[in-house]
């Protein structure tokens, strides 16, 4: 970002003098094609001009400071003018609004997106620095919004933007919030989201973990393929726990219930499964099938060679590197919308599950800080459900334990294990229905 003060001294807005109390800011998007910021300025600048923003960014990374930051300009057409300093982003040239804030591509598809994405990475960087001057953080409730935000806040005038322009390329304002916060610590944009290409963060152990505790009822032929998602992800860079993630999500947790592949197909990703009722590829192998995956992750995070030999029959339908952050494989969200599958937050569901495979180590770890040598509890109800493991998850055994007293020899995440199922460890209740003696 090359910040050039430039104050719009002949503007209404400069010469009322207005001071304000920064409480937060506001991006916008100038509503036509135009991406060069002297266009405005030179017709802001007048006495009798009464709109004027604090700064206008253009997509080579010069961005124009026009007001002090602290005078009132009037850019929302509402209270917010009062509050939050307005930010305006140029538009590219080859774009024709036709109607309200629908608009078309009429020239170069590549100009318009990287236009857009230039103009957001330097509005990014702007937004960090004004956060940072003013002490304000990005993520609180109403202190960075768009001006469609504020009209639905009612601080200020109907306008779609920046959302309209924003969302074909996989842009949100969420997105922009975060990419400041982390751009406020001395990261990029790119720091807040999360490679596919990389080493694994989650261990096969952590991995079968989870598996179980979601599917009591998984083949053992499962667990013991789990290992070869980390060892055919590192072959090709790729982070094998997303894709274990990923496949988690796609054959629910491998019951594959209401899934478009089966378990003898050896696909556990969807590979293949274009349409509605169409069944998918298969595989003579579950390693072929995780490599062919892993290849398939590959051609969406990045444009390097593959190192085994190609086995995924759809590796070459993919844009090459089009999608190198998990967030990214959801098309709703990829800046091009190219990515691997079309469902609401593909992305985040995959990350969400690869959350709560990571965690699996902690929760080991407390747990086996928190191993009690046998101890006794008194049950005070008479339907104390007795099931096959920790947890809710785990299926009943029909038997409930009665009021009484009992020895626990094994606690885990607030499930004790009853001394009479010790040998099968088949036996656990709630320790919350409980007291210890």
């Amino acid at each position: 970002m090359n910040l050039k003060q430039n104050y719009l001294t002949e503007s209404g807005c400069y010469k009322a003098g207005k001071r304000i109390t920064v409480k937060g800011l506001m991006i916008h998007s100038v509503g036509c094609p135009q991406p060069k910021a002297d266009v405005f300025m030179k017709n802001w600048n007048r006495a009798e001009a009464s709109a004027c923003v604090h700064a206008i960014v253009e997509p080579d990374g010069d961005v124009y400071q026009i007001l002090p930051w602290n005078h009132r300009g009037w850019h929302c057409g509402g209270g917010a003018n009062n509050t939050h300093i307005g930010v305006e982003m140029t538009e590219p040239a080859t774009i024709r609004y036709t109607g309200g804030s629908n608009w078309t591509e009429t020239g170069d598809g590549e100009n318009t997106k990287n236009h857009v994405l230039a103009t957001y990475k330097y509005a990014v960087e702007l937004f960090a620095y004004l956060c940072s001057q003013y002490n304000l953080d990005p993520l609180a409730d109403g202190v960075v919004i768009s001006h469609s935000e504020g009209c639905r806040r009612g601080i200020a005038s109907n306008h779609g933007d920046v959302e309209h322009l924003w969302s074909k390329f996989g842009l949100t304002m969420e997105q922009f919030r975060k990419d400041i916060k982390t751009a406020m610590k001395g990261g990029s944009a790119a720091d807040s989201l999360t490679a596919i290409m990389g080493k694994a963060k989650a261990t096969a152990d952590q991995m079968k973990s989870y598996l179980k505790k979601k599917n009591p009822s998984v083949p053992q032929s499962v667990l013991d393929m789990v290992p070869l998602y980390l060892s055919e992800g590192e072959a090709e860079g790729v982070r094998g726990d997303i894709a274990f993630a990923q496949s988690c999500l796609e054959t629910g947790n491998f019951t594959f219930s209401g899934s478009a592949v089966t378990l003898p197909q050896n696909n556990f990703c969807g590979l293949g499964v274009t349409q509605r009722g169409k069944t998918g590829l298969s595989f003579e192998t579950a390693q072929l099938g995780i490599r062919a995956q892993i290849q398939h992750l590959k051609a969406y995070a990045s444009t390097d060679k593959l190192r085994k030999a190609r086995i995924d029959p759809r590796f070459r339908y993919v844009t090459r590197g089009c999608a190198p952050y998990a967030e990214w494989l959801g098309q709703k969200k990829n800046p091009q919308g190219k990515g691997w599958a079309a469902g609401e937050k593909y992305g985040e569901k995959i990350l969400s599950i690869l959350k709560a495979i990571v965690s699996e180590g902690k929760v080991q770890f407390m747990e086996s800080l928190t191993l009690s040598a046998p101890y006794m509890v008194r049950v005070s109800i008479p339907d104390l459900n007795i099931r096959r493991g920790p947890g809710t998850d785990f299926p009943k055994t029909g038997k409930f334990t009665g009021v009484g007293v009992f020895t626990v020899v094994e606690e885990k995440d607030g499930w004790g294990l009853l001394k009479a199922y010790a040998e099968k460890r088949n036996g656990w209740i709630s320790l919350a229905f409980t007291t210890r003696m």
